[in-house]
C-alpha cells in the first residue's frame, strides 16, 4: 500500500528499541487515533546497544517478523513505515528566523511551513559552523517554541495579517551512522521509511497534551539503552537531551547476581515490578524462587545512579533549575522505585513524578481487546501521530550514481538534490561568459558575456526541468550547464561613438564628424577591443591630419593649410566650429558615411562639398614664415588648454602630482595638471622658436615621430629640435 492505505487511511509506526521492536498500525479519526493492530518482538541477541543498531541483519529480521504479524492482522501489505530515533549523540540548535512580506499579507499555513524550513536550514548552518566535524548530521525533528507577528508574541499566526513573521525553533540532529543504521534495518525488512522523528518528540505527542505544555514539565522516555528527555515550557518544547543509561544497566546486574542469561534477567526485572515473588532458572538448570524485594534491593544502586543522571540532565536542559513535574514513559521506567527516586533527585514531591500510560491514552481507541495500555505503547503510538502532525521524513534518491538522503519538506525538487550534492547555482543554470567593466566619461559601463547552455537534467532517464518534484528512490542525472563566450566589445559599438559629434567648417562648408575615443590616455580606432578596467573618454577635437583621413581626402601640403585663418600643419588641433582651409588634390575610393556636410537644413553629398573647397591659396600669398607658424601653433594650443604661453621653465616640485620626462637628454618634471600632451613641454624648456633658418622642427616621443597633441606618460623620452638640411 502507499504510506497510508486508501481503504482505511492506515499508518504504520515502528518503535525500534534496544530491547524490543513495537509495531503499531492505525488511523486518525474524528474522535482520535484508532489502533487496529499492535505487535511486540524482543531482539534474540544484543543486536542494539544504547539505541544504536549494531547488527543490522538481526534487527532487520525482527522488524520483518513484526511486519508480517501486522500484515496478517490488517489483511493488507505494509510497504512504508514511520520510525523514530533515540537521542544518541543528539545535537540541538535553537535559533530565531524571520520572514518579511513585500506588503501586509494574510499568513497562510504554507507561509508557516516555509518559515519552519528556513529555521531548519539556519539551524543546520549554525551546527556546521559550530566546528563539530566528526559526524555528518541529519535533522530528525523540530519544534516551534514561539511565534512573533510584527515583533509581538503570538500563540498562532495563521489567518492574521502581517508585515513580518518570526519564530523561535528548536531543531534536533543525529549523526549519519545512527540514521543510516535505522534505514538499512528497515530496508532489510522490505520497508521504506515514510517518516523519521525523534523518540521524545513522538512520546510527547501522547504523554503531554498541548494544553499541558504551558507548564515547566520534563518527559523522560526510559528505554533499554537510553533515557531520552525533553522539556516543555510556555506552550512549547524548549530542549531535548539524552543519557546512554537505562533499563539494560539494571538487567546486567541481575545477570551477574543470579547467573542467568540476558533474556531471563529481563523477565526477572519485569516480574519484580508486578509480582511479590519471582521464579527463574539459572544457566545450571536450577530453579529458584525469590522475593521481589530482593530484586529491588539488588538494583537500587544502579537505579539511584540512573535517576541521579536523569535529574542532572533535566536541570541542565532547564537552565540549571528543576522542573515543576515529570512524566515517565517507556518500559525501563516501570522498575520499582524509579519515580520516587527521580522525584527525590529533582527535589519535588513524589506525586509530581508519574508513569504515563492508560491515563494519557483516553483519545486512543484500541480495537484489539487484549491490548494493555501501559507506558511501553506511548512512543510507538506517538510515532504514528507524528506522521500527521509533522511529516519531517527523509527520502532516498540516486543522484549522479550515488545514493543520498534528503530531508523531505513536502516540496522537494531536483534543485534541492543538486544543492545538497554540492552543485553551485552557476552549474545549474546557464552561465554568461566573463563580463567587461569599463568607464565612459567617468560613468561605469559593462559589456555582458555570451549565454551558456542550460544544464541537462534527467529523472528516471526522462529529460525534465530543474523544478521537477523528486520521487521516492528516483534516479537523477545532471550534466552541468556551460559557460558562454567572454564578452567582446569595440569602441564603435558605443552609442557615444556614433551619437557624439563635433563639427568643423571646411572650405566654407560644415562637416559633422564623430568624436574620437581616448582609451587610458591614448587615441584608439573604432575597432579597438575594450578591455577590463579601460577608462574611455570622448575627445572633442581632431588634428588636421585626422580630419583629412576621416574625410578621405588628399590634401596638397605644398599649399598653406589655414586653421581659423592662421597657418597650420597636419598636427594642429581643431575644435568645435573651427574653420579649416586647404587645397584638395584627390578623393579616396570610399568615404565614411557618417561624415556629413550640412548647411542650414540641407545635407549635400561629401563630393559636392569637397569640390567647393578646391580653391587653394596661392604660394605667393603666404605671409607666415616657419618661425611664425611654430610660434602661433604653440600659442594656439596653449590657449586651447587654458595655459599662458611662456618660453621660460616653471619651477618644479616633486611633492606635486605630475610626470617625469627626459627632454632632449635632460631629466624634467611636468606638474600641476592631470594629463599632458607634447605642447606642454614648451612651458618647461628653453626652445627658440625663431631659429628655424628654413629648417623644419622635429618632434619625437621615445624615438617615434609625434604631433603636438600626442599624449605624454611618466618616463617618456622626448626630443624637439630643428632638422638639419
Amino acid at each position: 500500500m502507499s504510506v497510508i492505505s486508501q481503504a482505511e487511511d492506515l499508518v504504520f509506526g515502528l518503535d525500534i528499541g534496544t530491547r524490543n521492536v513495537v509495531g503499531t498500525v492505525g488511523y486518525q479519526g474524528d474522535d482520535g487515533f484508532h489502533v487496529i493492530a499492535q505487535c511486540v518482538r524482543e531482539h534474540q541477541t544484543r543486536a542494539m546497544l544504547d539505541g544504536q543498531i549494531h547488527d543490522i541483519a538481526r534487527v532487520g529480521q525482527t522488524i520483518k517478523e513484526v511486519k508480517e504479524v501486522l500484515e496478517q492482522a490488517v489483511e493488507s501489505p505494509l510497504t512504508q513505515v514511520c520510525i523514530a530515533a533515540a537521542g544518541r549523540v543528539l545535537q540541538t540548535v535553537t535559533t530565531r528566523v524571520a520572514y518579511e512580506y513585500p506588503e501586509e499579507t494574510v499568513v497562510t499555513g504554507e507561509d508557516l511551513h516555509t518559515l519552519d524550513l528556513m529555521g531548519i536550514d539556519q539551524a543546520q548552518q549554525e551546527l556546521k559552523e559550530s566546528g563539530d566535524h566528526r559526524y555528518k548530521f541529519y535533522c530528525v525533528g523540530y519544534s516551534v517554541m514561539r511565534y512573533f507577528l510584527n515583533d509581538e508574541l503570538f500563540s498562532s499566526l495563521e489567518g492574521h495579517k502581517a508585515e513580518k513573521i518570526e519564530e523561535d525553533i528548536i531543531v534536533t540532529f543525529l549523526p549519519e551512522d545512527v540514521v543510516d543504521g535505522l534505514y538499512s534495518a528497515v530496508e532489510r525488512a522490505g520497508l521504506q521509511v515514510a517518516n523519521l522523528t525523534l523518540e521524545p518528540i513522538a512520546a510527547i505527542n501522547v504523554a503531554i497534551p498541548e494544553n499541558f505544555r504551558m507548564l515547566n514539565i520534563a518527559l523522560v522516555d526510559v528505554g533499554a539503552g537510553t533515557s531520552d528527555i525533553c522539556i516543555t515550557r510556555d506552550g512549547s518544547i524548549i530542549a531535548y537531551g539524552m543519557i546512554p543509561f537505562a533499563g539494560d544497566e539494571l538487567t546486567e546486574v541481575i545477570v551477574q547476581e543470579y547467573l542467568v542469561d540476558f533474556a531471563t534477567a529481563e523477565q526477572i526485572k519485569l516480574d519484580s515490578s508486578s509480582l511479590e515473588t519471582v521464579e527463574y532458572e539459572d544457566i545450571m538448570g536450577i530453579s529458584h524462587t525469590i522475593k521481589a524485594q530482593e530484586v529491588w534491593d539488588l538494583t537500587e544502586t544502579v537505579r539511584e545512579r540512573m535517576t541521579t543522571e536523569v535529574a542532572a540532565k533535566i536541570k541542565e536542559l532547564n537552565g540549571g533549575k528543576s522542573v515543576s513535574a515529570a512524566f515517565v514513559v517507556g518500559g525501563g521506567g516501570k522498575i520499582h522505585g524509579y519515580t520516587e527516586s527521580l522525584a527525590e533527585k529533582l527535589e519535588i514531591v513524589p506525586e509530581r513524578v508519574a508513569l504515563r500510560g492508560e491515563e494519557v491514552m483516553k483519545n486512543i481507541t484500541f480495537e484489539q481487546p487484549d491490548i494493555k495500555k501501559d507506558p511501553l505503547l506511548v512512543t510507538p503510538i506517538g510515532i504514528c501521530l507524528n506522521y500527521y502532525e509533522q511529516k519531517n521524513n527523509f527520502i532516498m534518491v540516486h543522484f549522479n550514481g550515488e545514493m543520498m538522503k534528503l530531508y523531505d519538506n513536502g516540496h522537494l525538487t531536483i534543485v534541492d538534490a543538486a544543492m545538497q550534492a554540492g552543485f553551485t547555482t552557476e552549474e545549474l543554470f546557464p552561465r554568461r561568459g566573463k563580463e567587461i567593466h569599463f568607464t565612459v566619461n567617468g560613468v561605469p559601463r559593462m559589456a555582458r558575456g555570451g549565454e551558456g547552455e542550460s544544464a541537462i537534467v534527467k529523472m528516471n532517464d526522462v529529460q525534465v526541468g530543474m523544478n521537477t518534484p523528486l520521487e521516492f528512490n528516483c534516479f537523477v542525472e545532471i550534466e552541468p550547464s556551460t559557460v558562454g563566450a567572454a564578452a567582446e566589445f569595440t569602441l564603435e559599438e558605443l552609442e557615444e561613438y556614433t551619437t557624439s559629434s563635433v563639427s568643423f567648417e571646411v572650405n566654407g562648408k560644415h562637416v559633422l564628424c564623430p568624436k574620437f575615443m581616448e582609451v587610458n590616455g591614448s587615441m584608439e580606432p573604432g575597432s579597438y577591443q575594450v578591455q577590463e578596467g579601460d577608462a574611455i573618454e570622448t575627445r572633442n577635437f581632431y588634428t588636421v591630419g585626422q580630419l583629412a583621413e576621416f574625410m578621405d581626402v588628399e590634401v596638397d601640403q605644398d599649399y598653406e593649410i589655414l586653421v581659423n585663418n592662421r597657418p597650420a600643419t597636419f598636427d594642429t588641433l581643431i575644435y568645435e566650429n573651427f574653420s579649416i582651409d586647404w587645397k584638395v588634390l584627390g578623393y579616396g575610393a570610399s568615404r565614411d558615411v557618417t561624415a556629413k556636410s550640412v548647411e542650414e537644413a540641407e545635407t549635400p553629398a561629401m563630393d559636392e562639398t569637397l569640390e567647393q573647397t578646391d580653391s587653394a591659396v596661392a604660394p605667393e600669398e603666404r605671409t607666415s614664415s616657419a618661425e611664425e607658424h611654430l610660434s602661433e601653433e604653440k600659442e594656439s594650443l596653449l590657449q586651447e588648454k587654458g595655459q599662458a604661453s611662456s618660453d621660460e621653465a616653471k619651477p618644479v616640485s616633486d611633492s606635486e602630482p605630475g610626470i617625469n620626462l627626459v627632454i632632449n637628454g635632460q631629466p624634467t618634471r611636468l606638474s600641476g595638471k592631470k594629463d599632458y600632451i607634447f605642447v606642454d613641454i614648451f612651458n618647461v624648456i628653453d626652445f627658440d622658436i625663431h631659429a628655424s633658418a628654413g629648417r623644419p622642427v622635429v618632434t619625437k616621443i621615445n624615438g617615434a615621430p609625434c604631433g603636438y597633441s600626442a599624449v605624454l606618460h611618466d618616463g617618456d623620452r622626448v626630443d624637439v629640435y630643428w632638422e638639419e638640411v
